[in-house]
């Protein structure tokens, strides 16, 4: 098998996995709701979080994961809110008042405007823990050779996933659904 049919088939399986453990915090009818635009817009912000959430793999590599979940958050609530004047928001804006290291603080609280207290914001904050958890888990048991480009590449399919799953579950929290319609054949 080829490295790109491999990281397709990983990133495919991963993306599946993290859908079912979702399903588990949160009642999923159909498919995840997704949107074109957010998640073209990944391709924008990914070389600059990349270059932040690298250097954190080794000492804090849940957060260099989950952080790619509230990203997704952020954008997706950016969509829904004013998309036309968001889209463009520089990725640092993302960033809390420590920079990266409490972006998602900055993105559940100031961004979505969850009251720190809220049980709202403390079950986004355990979901995001456990699905960057058990994506972690998920990279490991391929048992790719650290600090190769293999790992590299896995490592960018495992945020990509995590942005994705994290603008789904913030389009589900805005009331966006996502069902499958049988179309008649002409």
């Amino acid at each position: 098998m080829d490295t790109n049919t491999y990281l397709d088939t990983f990133e495919n399986k991963l993306y599946e996995e993290l859908v079912k453990l979702c399903g588990s915090y949160i009642v999923i009818d159909g498919l995840m709701p997704s949107s074109q635009d957010i998640e073209e817009h990944w391709k924008e912000l990914a070389p600059e979080y990349l270059h932040d959430a690298i250097p954190q793999i080794s000492d804090y590599p849940t957060v260099s994961i989950a952080w790619a979940g509230y990203l997704g958050i952020a954008v997706a609530n950016d969509w829904d809110s004013n998309w036309e004047l968001l889209r463009n928001r520089p990725y640092k804006e993302f960033y809390g008042v420590q920079g990266f290291d409490d972006m998602d603080e900055n993105i559940v609280y100031n961004i979505l405007g969850l009251a720190p207290s809220s049980k709202e914001a403390a079950d986004i904050e355990a979901m995001m823990r456990r699905l960057a958890q058990q994506a972690l888990t998920l990279l490991r048991h391929e048992n790719i050779e650290p600090q190769s480009p293999s790992a590299f590449y896995a490592y960018t399919r495992v945020v990509n996933v995590m942005y994705r799953i994290g603008a789904s579950l913030e389009l589900m929290r805005l009331g966006y659904i996502c069902q499958k319609i049988d179309l008649p054949v002409c």
